[in-house]
């Protein structure tokens, strides 16, 4: 069930928000409902994958019961053990049996395994709280709370990646308390902004994306078609991805629970380091506080931490995929990590407009990889970017016209951003509130009559 599509938006989030409300000053039973909306919204895409999402939920929270029981080192080992195996069958089996069994001469035939959606984002989740137990930095939380913090459904299939401290003491709040109308409103108008950032935005820029990359997977494009490919999957993943996060935050606020941010104009970064703590920002701060930190982060000089930063971006390139394009983006941007470290460790530095340009450049030219299913395909456009190939394949007749990038391009780089628009201005006029009906209505009568496309870290 897609946030854009109509049964989403007609049926399922009406009659949620129904029954939420009818039990509002309830604590168990709201929460009770909210549950069964998450199962029910995450078995609507293949009901075979609720008992592995219910059986990771429950023996995460056993193991945190009998933590007292056993050591607790034992408990942190057999937990993150078990989530890694769990996330390592799933998603990264076939991609290590074929790697080794390429080293070994002989050929691999694929496993026929499901990935289930938001695997990576609540094995994640779970991760994170069992290494707090281990450091006595979180309770040990009743079984409601804990099933619900794990599989609140405008978080559990693409995130943002919530911390525990982040939403359980959200629960104990009232919906109903003072400014309830507000939240409600401000919800549906980040709702609403998300909507428009996928539909008009995302899902338009990937009618230029996809038929360029189609031809790469044969053919040299020629530079000019690189970079406007490159550009325009620049404002898909952007888009799609802050789309999908701020609906989230929207759906979650209209409950009356607030997540965190995961985005803060990216595209705006000074440098690759800036970048990283705008873009994804709660699976930046998890690679650092459950990665980069336990590795030794800067503790121990210069050299260890380039290793641990290029280890922590390795590892986020493989979080995103099991395919070496993957990889190679996560080192390629590890790499730009090390530069960076070197460089203020030298106590150089850049004109802002000069770093903003460049950190841009790096980015834009970098997501090919990221977006090929190869990698001749992703290092073939990024030679054409470089002019390092022959124009052999021009795209003649768009399927939009790439000028209209350069709209996408400036919402992301100019203006206020959706948390500043929805959550900031005080927009309480009849006006704006019947705009905002108007354009949920054209999205539910647009949804239902487009085929609709599917988040891009929905494969993640």
């Amino acid at each position: 069930m897609l946030f854009n599509s109509a049964i989403f938006l007609g049926v399922f989030l009406p009659l949620c928000l129904g029954c939420f409300y009818l039990v509002a000053d309830h604590k168990i039973r709201r929460e009770w409902v909210l549950i069964a909306a998450s199962f029910v919204f995450y078995g609507y895409w293949d009901v075979r994958l609720l008992p592995l999402l219910v059986g990771s939920i429950v023996v995460n929270w056993l193991l945190v019961q009998w933590s007292d029981r056993i050591s607790r080192k034992w408990h942190l080992y057999m937990g993150v053990g078990l989530n890694l195996a769990l996330i390592g069958f799933f998603k990264y089996f076939n991609f290590f049996a074929a790697n080794l069994t390429w080293l070994a001469g002989d050929d691999f035939q694929a496993w026929s395994i499901i990935l289930p959606l938001g695997i990576s984002f609540f094995t994640f989740q779970q991760i994170s709280y069992l290494v707090d137990c281990y450091r006595r930095q979180a309770p040990i939380y009743g079984f409601r709370e804990y099933v619900l913090y794990i599989s609140f459904f405008p978080q559990l299939i693409a995130g943002p990646i919530v911390r525990h401290n982040q939403f359980i003491p959200e629960l104990a709040l009232s919906p109903l308390r003072e400014g309830v109308s507000e939240r409600l409103s401000r919800g549906f108008c980040l709702l609403i902004i998300g909507l428009t950032k996928k539909l008009l935005i995302a899902d338009e820029a990937a009618r230029l994306v996809d038929p360029l990359f189609k031809v790469a997977e044969t053919q040299f494009l020629s530079t000019l078609d690189a970079w406007i490919a490159a550009v325009a999957f620049a404002v898909q993943i952007y888009f799609d991805f802050s789309g999908y996060s701020d609906m989230a935050i929207g759906l979650a606020l209209m409950f009356g629970i607030s997540l965190p941010f995961n985005f803060n104009s990216p595209y705006r970064a000074h440098s690759i380091q800036d970048f990283w703590r705008r873009w994804h920002i709660t699976l930046s701060s998890f690679l650092r506080d459950y990665v980069y930190i336990p590795l030794g982060g800067s503790r121990h000089g210069l050299m260890n931490k380039l290793v641990n930063l290029m280890a922590t971006m390795l590892l986020a390139g493989l979080w995103h995929g099991a395919n070496w394009t993957f990889v190679i983006w996560g080192g390629l941007h590890g790499l730009a990590l090390s530069v960076h470290a070197v460089w203020k460790e030298m106590k150089f530095s850049l004109p802002l407009l000069v770093g903003q340009f460049l950190t841009f450049l790096f980015v834009v030219g970098t997501w090919p990889l990221f977006r090929a299913q190869t990698f001749e395909q992703g290092g073939g456009i990024v030679q054409s970017l470089l002019f390092l190939n022959p124009a052999s394949a021009t795209i003649k007749d768009y399927a939009i016209s790439p000028w209209l990038l350069l709209i996408g391009l400036a919402v992301s780089m100019i203006g206020p951003t959706s948390q500043e628009f929805a959550l900031k201005k005080d927009y309480a006029r009849p006006v704006f509130a019947a705009a905002m009906a108007g354009m949920f209505v054209f999205f539910f009568f647009y949804s239902n009559t487009m085929q609709l496309e599917d988040f891009i870290y929905f494969q993640f």
